[in-house]
């Protein structure tokens, strides 16, 4: 089944990490303006152009605890 790839336009508030600074790999998120569309995440180096994965809330918010605790960390 095919699904519809997200417009940067559907979420509102893009922001990046502040911890990024002026490096060029980081991403940007935002929430999305439509009820049910959850979180979108889009790379900043493609500004505004790229595509843009689309998370479900639950999902954001396992991803977030999963960096939390360390899960995502580099050995």
């Amino acid at each position: 089944m095919a699904t519809a790839v997200p417009s940067p336009d559907e979420y509102a508030g893009w922001r990046k990490s502040s911890r990024s600074k002026d490096s060029a790999e980081c991403v940007e998120v935002a929430a999305g303006i439509r009820p049910g569309r959850g979180i979108g995440v889009r790379d900043s180096k493609q500004h505004g152009l790229g595509p843009v994965l689309a998370l479900s809330p639950a999902t954001w918010h396992r991803f977030l605890q999963q960096v939390r605790n360390g899960s995502h960390d580099l050995p």
